[in-house]
């Protein structure tokens, strides 16, 4: 479980488009096997410490004719930002695909200082 410190609780989230394959032949599109696709993500500003984040596809476009394998996750994840990363396998064809996250962490307070 994630303790939150500090009354100045963040939220941020956001939408983002992560590829969209199929309008140029991409390898998510026509490529078979391993394949992956990273993205990175900023936060408005910046948490404490490294937030809590959720992220899931909120729009998928796939190939009805081979079977339909997905896997997102959020890595990396900072006080400034994160990588969504979306991944498929095997004879999966993905035309594109969009994410929605959210992020949830302590903000700076003004009582926090830095001394060194």
């Amino acid at each position: 479980m994630k303790r939150l410190r500090n009354y100045l609780v963040g939220v941020d989230q956001g939408s983002s488009v992560l590829f969209s394959d199929y309008e140029h032949d991409g390898k998510m599109w026509t490529g078979d096997g391993p394949r992956m696709h990273r993205k990175k993500v900023k936060f408005a500003e910046p948490f404490r410490s490294p937030p809590a984040v959720q992220v899931s596809i909120s729009m998928w476009d796939m190939d009805h004719n081979t079977n339909q394998r997905a896997d997102i996750s959020a890595e990396k994840v900072t006080e400034a930002g994160f990588d969504i990363v979306f991944r498929t396998w095997g004879d999966s064809r993905v035309a594109r695909i969009r994410a929605d996250w959210m992020a949830v962490g302590e903000l700076k307070s003004e009582d926090d200082w830095d001394l060194y």
